[in-house]
């Protein structure tokens, strides 16, 4: 957890039993459950510190990352908590280097590589706009992280259990530690026959060796190369994460990368997202995670014997936050009814607008169900947290959300998209 301090920088905040590696540890009943986890974490901190003004909860950007109904019962269900608002992991760690002036308009490969997998995602930054443009992974079903430790204990003999994780954490804490990593990587980089042999950490009598960590990076980068691929080169890399820390990896890197954004700064890559997360908190920085286009559908129907195309606006441009509610249409301030044909689906293509009476770009067609004469509904549409939208039907009346259509995601730039 991180919050704003009196200078205006964000730094992490004091909690009983959290450490720099590992954060807050959790009970096993919390870590069984989201929903317990975000309450125990939120109960340390105001035993502590007291009521939080605002909450931004890093949610991390996988395909499915969370249900949005367990998401929204994690957050909406947390006792005496204030306005709490979920945010992408990319779109956190942006929020940190644009307010450190280390990101510009550009496009930006957010590389988080993490105990469980190695995530890139692909955004693009324009002006006070953060755009998800793509992303792919990696993740072992052992894990990343834990497939990197276990090479390095294996290497020392040892096997990939508690007592060897501990010891390994151990000896990363030690004095000096990373230097002394760091220049025994570089002697082996120049004379390898001569250094391979350096050892870098003992683990009680047990040593790990320059030659056992260059093996078990090999697999990070391999994987790490290889999904920074599939969105393709050419975009400034921003590595963060536990296994960001590692120099060498810096080092393989930018043999083939442009780096951006904390390398040779004072920020451990594993906070960068919590600390983003803490600006975007107390106001300093907005995260852009808005979808920046209008959203409209349009459909046909039979008027006097001829077939008319009618258009509606759902979403203005700007409206949608991923995870927040759904936007309904809307005119002169009252919502906008829609009325299902009954008895028969109908068809309508939903479509964004890049700019005011500027064309609408066709996304997908899409079925409305078939209603019962003199049936009406709201029609909006929402982005879940992971950023995918979905149509939303809503009975006239009713407080539920009714029918959702997944949509999928919506396209960003407009000036790339065919169809």
């Amino acid at each position: 957890m991180a919050e704003v301090g009196p200078d205006g920088s964000p730094r992490l905040v004091d909690l009983p039993g959290a450490t720099l590696d590992e954060g807050l540890p959790l009970s096993a009943a919390a870590r069984a459950s989201r929903v317990a986890a975000l309450q125990e974490a939120y109960d340390a901190y105001r035993a502590r510190h007291g009521r939080a003004r605002r909450l931004v909860v890093v949610v991390a950007r996988r395909e499915r990352p969370l249900p949005d109904a367990e998401l929204a019962a994690a957050l909406g269900g947390l006792r005496d908590a204030p306005e709490v608002r979920p945010l992408g992991a990319p779109h956190a760690v942006l929020a940190l280097l644009r307010h450190r002036g280390a990101a510009g308009d550009g496009r930006y490969a957010v590389c988080d590589l993490g105990a469980r997998a190695a995530e890139v995602t692909l955004c693009a930054v324009a002006g006070p706009s953060v755009a998800v443009l793509d992303g792919a992974e990696h993740a072992p079903a052992a894990g990343l992280g834990d497939a990197f430790d276990a090479a390095l204990l294996a290497g020392a003999g040892l096997p990939h259990d508690a007592a060897g994780r501990a010891a390994l954490a151990a000896a990363r804490r030690g004095p000096d530690a990373g230097q002394r990593l760091r220049s025994a990587l570089d002697r082996a980089a120049r004379n390898p026959d001569v250094y391979d042999a350096t050892t870098v950490y003992w683990l009680g009598e047990r040593p790990v060796t320059v030659r056992d960590f260059r093996t078990a990076l090999a697999a990070v980068t391999t994987a790490l190369d290889g999904t920074l691929d599939t969105v393709g080169t050419g975009h400034a890399v921003v590595p963060v994460g536990g296994l960001a820390r590692l120099a060498p990896l810096h080092t393989h890197l930018a043999a083939r990368h442009r780096i951006t954004g904390l390398a040779g700064t004072d920020v451990d890559p594993c906070h960068a997202a919590v600390l983003g997360a803490a600006l975007v908190a107390a106001g300093l920085v907005d995260p852009g995670d808005r979808y920046p286009h209008a959203v409209c559908v349009s459909a046909h129907r039979m008027v006097g014997g001829r077939l008319r195309s009618e258009e509606l606006e759902i979403s203005p441009a700007g409206a949608l936050e991923p995870g927040r509610a759904p936007v309904f249409a809307q005119s002169g301030g009252r919502p906008v009814n829609v009325r299902p044909a009954p008895g028969a689906q109908r068809r309508v293509v939903v479509g964004v607008r890049g700019t005011a009476g500027g064309p609408v770009l066709p996304v997908r067609t899409v079925h409305i169900p078939p209603g019962a004469p003199g049936d009406r509904c709201h029609l909006g549409v929402r982005l879940s947290a992971d950023g995918v939208a979905h149509l939303v039907l809503r009975p006239v009346g009713a407080t539920t959300t009714g029918t959702e259509i997944e949509l999928g995601r919506l396209p960003v730039d407009l000036t790339r998209t065919h169809h």
